[in-house]
């Protein structure tokens, strides 16, 4: 290799190593190391940033508005109601969930098919008494196999297919992917639900952890009318910042203020409606001025004022790494933390001391607006009440419905290409009002679309520096005894591990002209080595770690790290075996 391939190996193990450190932004990493290879000389500024101008981060984002459209409208919330039903006990409800789950995620972002759907699996399965880590790992997983089906199915589909381009490769046709991913999904579904009863364990979601401890309680005092708290202020009266207790409202009969300000003023008469553990129930009654409304219950999902949610906290999240006291969380969220759920069991000890790590799901109490303020937001990868509700259908939900099957069929049939068709889907909910521009705006992930094009830059410098060729070749020696079935197993199973560690965009960028340089030396397929890629790419079953669905279910579903690996190794020996069998039936070197 010459000295531009040493550099590039550097830059990218760099990246690698920052990226399974987790403790920098992908995006930063990403855009750290195309600047790192255009400083370097290694390639000009046009192909570091290529990426920034490629179809295929645009296509992502404009998709991201399309799904944010159908969610705000709840326009799959009937489908997905009518598929539990009440009728079967595990097997045919999540037999019925599974597949509109998998069909919907191979044209839509599945991110916000997962988030409403979490909730009413987790009411549904308190009602019938059957554990939810049974049903939300197989629809995440579902989620995954959906994305197989199509170009749109995942953004890695896109990011490969924007890069085939490069590599000299005609772009993936809408279902082309699917030659491959469609046997491998069928399979898939079969396993979910044969195998989930016999591989999940019985978990506890963050609220039955809540609901069975009992020790959390929400419960009301009456300021007395001429108290010494009588006309002062929240804050006056020492009511805020009170150990282990959250003032989420009050009642002032006519009026109700929810959340509690500091600067909010208490009068005779009014309500207090606390949120807390009950050994604080005592402080406040020895508080001269209040008394007891003598109305304790334990997480009041009815109470109008006060609503529970869960908060997954993602990868981008400000708060990780963090305490609850360091970020100010009350003041910042208006918000109170009841508990911390974290590997299936809850933390409840010191809570404003405690680290708050990736992957848990905060127990909160707050306004019923609490999610409308942050489920668009970095902080939160997740915002679920713990009531169950499914969004309320909008009379205009058929509207982004109708736009996504226009893009889809128009797509399809080559009539107008995938880019132009969801930029001007997109367009057109701002357009009707279905989103405002803020809402738009909010609903495209920038983390995700900045990884997609400076991978680009990466990708661009490992194949011009020749770093690519020669991974290739080595590849060649140690897989290329086996023949062209195993250089292929040797790319998927680089990409599977490669997918586990970093991101699933970046992987398949890095892997993918790898992949056709192996390709080409051994009398495979490049399109179909790179197909083969997209494929193990979008696969990700071993962690929460490795795909956003995974994270989403990993607090409510109360899983254990090792619950992933334990389920997923089937799927990810189903996605390398298959991948490696069928894509030499199609694309023949």
């Amino acid at each position: 290799m010459g000295l531009d391939a040493w550099l590039t190996l550097a830059v990218v193990l760099g990246v690698l190593v920052a990226l399974v450190g987790n403790r920098v932004s992908p995006a930063v990493v990403m855009f750290s190391g195309a600047v790192a290879v255009l400083v370097l000389g290694i390639v000009p500024a046009d192909e570091a940033f290529s990426g920034f101008s490629n179809a295929a981060p645009l296509t992502v984002a404009a998709l991201y508005v399309l799904a944010a459209g159908i969610e705000k409208t709840g326009a799959l919330t009937p489908l997905m109601q009518a598929t539990l039903g009440e009728r079967g006990t595990y097997r045919l409800p999540l037999l019925r969930v599974l597949t509109p789950t998998m069909g919907a995620s191979a044209f839509l972002n599945n991110t916000p098919i997962v988030a409403m759907l979490i909730p009413q699996l987790t009411t549904w399965a308190n009602r019938r008494g059957v554990a939810v880590s049974k049903l939300l790992m197989p629809v995440s997983f579902a989620a995954v196999f959906g994305g197989l089906l199509t170009v749109i199915g995942t953004s890695t589909n896109l990011v490969v297919s924007g890069q085939m381009s490069a590599l000299g490769l005609d772009e993936l046709g809408f279902f082309e992917i699917g030659k491959v991913g469609l046997p491998i999904a069928l399979i898939g579904f079969v396993l979910l639900v044969g195998l989930a009863p016999i591989l999940l364990p019985d978990r506890r979601s963050a609220r039955d952890e809540v609901e069975k401890e009992g020790r959390r309680f929400s419960f009301e005092m009456i300021v007395e009318p001429g108290g010494p708290i009588d006309g002062r202020t929240v804050e006056g009266a020492r009511l805020r910042g009170l150990s282990g207790l959250y003032l989420a409202s009050v009642d002032r009969g006519d009026t109700v203020i929810a959340p509690a300000r500091p600067d909010t003023v208490l009068r005779g008469g009014n309500r207090l409606h606390f949120v807390g553990p009950t050994d604080r129930v005592l402080d406040l009654q020895e508080m001269r001025g209040l008394r007891s409304a003598e109305l304790t219950h334990v997480l009041d999902l009815d109470q109008p004022t006060v609503a529970y949610f869960e908060a997954v906290v993602g990868p981008r999240s400000p708060l990780v790494g963090r305490t609850l006291k360091s970020v100010g969380f009350r003041a910042t969220y208006q918000a109170a933390v009841l508990a911390i759920h974290r590997s299936g069991q809850l933390v409840e000890n010191r809570l404003g001391t405690e680290r708050i790590r990736l992957g848990d799901t905060l127990v909160l109490a707050s306004d019923p607006a609490f999610r409308d303020r942050w489920r668009d937001r970095a902080d939160f990868l997740l915002v679920a009440e713990l009531d169950g509700k499914p969004p309320v259908t909008s009379r205009r939900a058929w509207i982004p419905i109708g736009i996504l099957l226009a893009v889809v069929v128009l797509a399809a049939t080559g009539i107008v290409p995938i880019l132009q068709g969801s930029l001007l889907g997109a367009i057109a909910l701002v357009a009707t009002r279905v989103l405002t521009p803020l809402e738009a705006r909010r609903a495209v992930d920038l983390e995700v679309i900045v990884v997609i094009a400076s991978a680009f830059g990466l990708a661009a410098a490992m194949q011009g520096s020749g770093l690519a060729d020669a991974i290739a070749g080595g590849m060649v020696n140690l897989f290329g005894a086996l023949g062209p079935h195993g250089v292929l197993l040797g790319l998927v199973f680089a990409t599977v591990v490669l997918t586990e560690l970093i991101t699933n965009n970046a992987a398949a960028l890095l892997m993918l002209p790898i992949a056709v340089n192996a390709a080409a030396s051994t009398g495979v397929d490049p399109r179909g080595a790179a197909i083969a890629v997209a494929v193990a790419a979008s696969a990700s079953f071993l962690s929460p770690i490795g795909y956003q669905t995974n994270m989403m279910v990993y607090g409510p579903g109360g899983y254990r790290f090792t619950d992933y690996a334990r389920f997923g190794w089937v799927f990810t020996l189903l996605v390398i075996v298959g991948t490696v069998l069928l894509v030499p039936l199609f694309w023949v070197g």
